[in-house]
């Protein structure tokens, strides 16, 4: 299935040149401008902290974090810092250039259609999301990262490596925690090797791996610093360390948009300069607002419940656009999601584009590119052309929501055998082989030799 880029395919080449132009946009201003801003200048720092012995946190969890993940992308960082800026930008630069390959690959390749896609077809939903990679590069945040690891071990799932899985989401959710979020859905679904496997290595990637370096003692003081000062705080004033962005119109997660219709909160509150903005329905207290998003987060979680098939109806299909729904429920579902985070929506995107092209049913096909379309258009409000205040009643959110809701409905209305044959999939028996049949049974960008 996994290839490396071809000198001989138009679109591979592209996608070269792609990624030497956004790597220009890194190392440029290092070499010819005054210095690469964004969180670069803060990665060399954090790498250059575990060098020298020095803290990554202020003694008080009450103070400013300059830096606010734990300490193992520290460590991480450390390696290439130790060369210095050049050296350390280079290789952001090339792991967002792999990760955004790889994102491509397994996104196709775990739509559960069993079919090949042409090249520009496999390119579409690379197009679609380009303004996000580009975020990516310019800002040289790791979220493209996570979402390669988080699909590379959904694959590896599906191909029974459940250990190997669980130690793919944990080393993800060990560098931004999010991604711990995919915990309760291996329960729910009892993949228990992979729940293990994740809790062990979470263990091990935060209080193992970085001790030789810090000091056992040194690191579990320091998560302990972490973790109060980012986990174990939440107030009217905000949540973490950037109470200023928590309820401004740059995040447009599920608790921020409902507090910012529930209560007043100035959402340009991230720029002083500007006067204060409010968009709220109602004018409730903070806690009730914090009720009110854990009664929404709850429908929300039993809804995907129950749209969720038993054991006995998965299929391919079924379990690709479960995974995808998973997908947008992670990225609105954190505390903070800005416009970057919703780069995990090309998985989904990729789902419903497949379903757009290889679905039998031809009203089904034309309704799935107009809820595509709908989604773009809200996500292309983003775009600095339009004011803020589209952000600040979420359109992101709204774009994930009619994703989210294209992948229910796909569920929900599965096909048919008839029209499952007419689809060529490999094996038109994986309709009734249940959740095992997912393993290894569509791998997407193989030829379709049977059919």
């Amino acid at each position: 299935m996994l290839r490396y880029p071809s000198l001989r395919a138009p679109l591979d080449i592209l996608f070269l040149v792609a990624c030497i132009a956004l790597t220009a946009d890194v190392l440029g201003p290092e070499i010819w401008g005054s210095g690469k801003t964004k969180d670069y200048p803060l990665w060399f720092w954090a790498g250059q902290q575990v060098l020298q012995g020095k803290n990554l946190y202020p003694s008080d969890p009450n103070s400013y974090f300059e830096f606010i993940y734990p300490p193992l992308p520290a460590v991480l960082l450390a390696i290439p810092s130790y060369f210095g800026k050049l050296p350390l930008y280079a290789c952001l630069s090339l792991v967002n250039a792999a990760a955004w390959w790889m994102t491509g690959q397994l996104s196709n390749a775990m739509t559960g259609s069993g079919r090949t896609p042409g090249p520009w077809l496999y390119a579409l939903p690379g197009f679609a999301t380009v303004s996000f990679v580009f975020d990516m590069f310019d800002l040289g945040q790791p979220n493209l990262m996570l979402l390669a690891m988080m699909l590379y071990g959904f694959w590896l799932l599906q191909h029974e490596r459940r250990w190997m899985a669980g130690s793919m989401f944990a080393l993800a959710t060990a560098i931004k925690v999010f991604p711990v979020a995919v915990l309760p859905y291996l329960l729910w679904r009892r993949q228990w090797a992979a729940a293990a496997s994740m809790a062990i290595f979470v263990g091990v990637f935060l209080f193992v791996v970085p001790a030789p370096v810090r000091g056992f003692q040194h690191n579990i003081a320091e998560l302990k610093t972490w973790y109060q000062g980012m986990v174990g705080t939440s107030s009217e004033k905000g949540f973490g360390q950037r109470d200023e962005q928590n309820w401004s119109w740059v995040n447009q997660s599920i608790i921020a948009v409902t507090h910012r219709l529930t209560r007043p909160v100035n959402y340009d509150q991230d720029d002083p300069s500007k006067p204060p903005h409010y968009m709220n329905l109602l004018d409730l207290d903070f806690k009730t607002a914090n009720l009110i998003v854990a009664v929404v987060s709850l429908l929300i979680g039993l809804g995907y419940i129950a749209v969720m098939p038993p054991r006995a109806r998965r299929t391919p299909r079924s379990d690709a656009e479960e995974l995808g729904i998973l997908f947008c429920l992670m990225t609105v579902a954190s505390p903070l999601a800005r416009q970057y985070y919703f780069m995990w929506l090309i998985f989904p995107m990729t789902i419903l584009i497949h379903r757009a092209v290889y679905d039998p049913r031809p009203a089904v096909r034309a309704w799935t590119w107009g809820a595509l379309a709908a989604a773009g258009v809200l996500m292309s409000l983003s775009l600095p052309m339009y004011p803020n205040d589209l952000q600040a009643y979420g359109n992101n959110l709204a774009a994930t929501v009619v994703i989210s809701a294209g992948l229910v409905w796909h569920i929900l209305h599965p096909l048919t055998d008839a029209e499952l044959t007419d689809t060529k999939l490999p094996d038109t028996k994986l309709a009734n082989a249940g959740p095992g049949a997912l393993s290894g049974a569509s791998d997407g960008l193989q030829p379709d030799r049977k059919a």
